[in-house]
């Protein structure tokens, strides 16, 4: 029988504002994760997406800190939470806000990021945060005002950690390692770990907790997956004829660059669908108000880049659709992760064309997929697949999937370990 939070170690208060967050049963990660942590132990925890994940160390977090004497100090964080994006920043600040309602006394929690004036999160920050939810350039840049300062943090936690590793991420991520204290808890959590997370978690863990969830009849997401053949050039007609013929009431639609979504929402647009672009080149405020509004069902379509792919939770939402393949099996499984919630079911469709089959067929391999390549009456595809050395170059990296570089992973695990005093961090 699974434990209710109060029975994993939480006090009442926190228990309480775990059900009044909407949190009924623990989750498998949440079963595992909370005693560890509680404990003082690095984690490097790993479940599907949708799992739970924030609360398995939102909840553990705030514990240790009421459960601890120290206060919190001017500019000073007393936690961090590291997240690669300013939409996952806002959902799990607001998820730890709402945990900790109930809590005496209150807990000051401080969301970071970029696109927005920093002079407000500076003032947000002059009288310290006990949690602090950070993408790490903004971060970079409130130490380098001096607004925060990262020496008395007693628990980092790495969330999405495989994308904090992505390109660009990478020295940043470094350059926070090297202002926090040797000694702290290290709590990694992500869908998947691949060799770089892996590489650095070696680094900076000391005797780490692992939990990996796999998947169950009862936690696994209820989504059927497709495969549908078209042309290149008739993707957006099949796409308003499937809205139309399937009965959908919203579709999040995924493809490869910020030119391509805000092409497609227009083309869309053009032919009677309420459709709108999401993508990294739109200030904050349009993409919270263009994210509120999908979710309050203004839009049809919402047309993103994978900005959309990973920490963005969507309520009730039907069918995801892959306009552009993704580049990795990584990244599909992330994208589909946004329908078939919370217990809900749900669609994911890839459209693979003449150029992309090959690539298909790869994704399709690393994630043991059967699926037959299905053909619309009206949208059969006349073109001839390419050879196969295209599709190889759009999912270039290590194998043909896109991997982590391993001069990159060298030098990850150099910028580490320099960052780590000797003897590592501990709980």
């Amino acid at each position: 029988m699974t434990p209710d939070f109060h029975a994993l170690g939480l006090s009442a208060p926190l228990a309480q504002g775990a059900t009044a967050a909407g949190f009924g049963t623990p989750t498998p990660v949440q079963a595992a994760a909370i005693p560890a942590v509680l404990r003082g132990a690095d984690l490097l925890a790993s479940a599907q997406t949708g799992s739970g994940k924030t609360a398995a160390f939102a909840l553990p977090l705030l514990q240790r800190l009421i459960d601890d004497p120290s206060q919190r100090q001017s500019n000073h964080a007393r936690a961090l939470v590291l997240v690669p994006t300013r939409e996952l920043a806002v959902q799990v600040g607001g998820v730890v806000r709402e945990v900790a309602r109930h809590l005496t006394p209150r807990l000051r929690v401080v969301e970071a990021y970029g696109g927005v004036s920093i002079n407000p999160q500076m003032q947000a920050l002059r009288g310290g945060t006990d949690v602090l939810v950070a993408t790490p350039g903004r971060l970079l840049d409130l130490a380098d005002h001096n607004a925060v300062k990262l020496d008395a943090v007693q628990t980092l936690v790495l969330d999405e950690a495989d994308r904090l590793l992505d390109l660009g991420f990478a020295d940043e991520l470094a350059r926070v390692l090297a202002l926090l204290p040797a000694r702290r808890q290290n709590l990694f959590f992500s869908a998947t770990f691949p060799p770089a997370v892996e590489a650095l978690a070696a680094s900076l863990l000391h005797d780490p907790v692992r939990v990996s969830v796999a998947e169950s009849p009862i936690h696994t997401p209820d989504i059927a997956q497709r495969a549908i053949a078209v042309d290149t050039a008739r993707r957006t007609e099949l796409l308003r004829h499937l809205f139309a013929d399937q009965g959908w009431t919203q579709a999040l639609v995924f493809v490869a660059t910020q030119h391509a979504a805000e092409h497609v929402a227009a083309k869309l647009r053009q032919r009677g669908l309420y459709a709108t672009s999401f993508h990294g080149g739109l200030s904050q405020g349009a993409r919270q108000q263009t994210l509120a509004e999908f979710k309050n069902g203004q839009w049809d379509m919402l047309i993103t880049t994978d900005l959309a792919a990973r920490g963005i939770d969507i309520a009730e939402l039907p069918v995801v659709v892959n306009y552009d393949l993704p580049r990795s099996p990584v990244d599909y499984v992330h994208r589909i992760g946004r329908t078939g919630r919370a217990g809900q079911s749900g669609e994911a469709i890839s459209l693979v064309t003449p150029n992309n089959a090959a690539h298909w067929r790869l994704i399709a391999q690393r994630q043991g997929l059967n699926l037959p390549l299905e053909r619309v009456a009206g949208f059969e595809p006349t073109g001839v697949e390419v050879a196969t050395a295209p599709a190889r170059t759009e999912a270039q990296g290590n194998g043909g999937i896109k991997g982590k570089r391993p001069s990159k992973k060298d030098k990850l695990r150099a910028a580490a370990a320099q960052a780590s005093k000797p003897g590592g961090s501990s709980a």
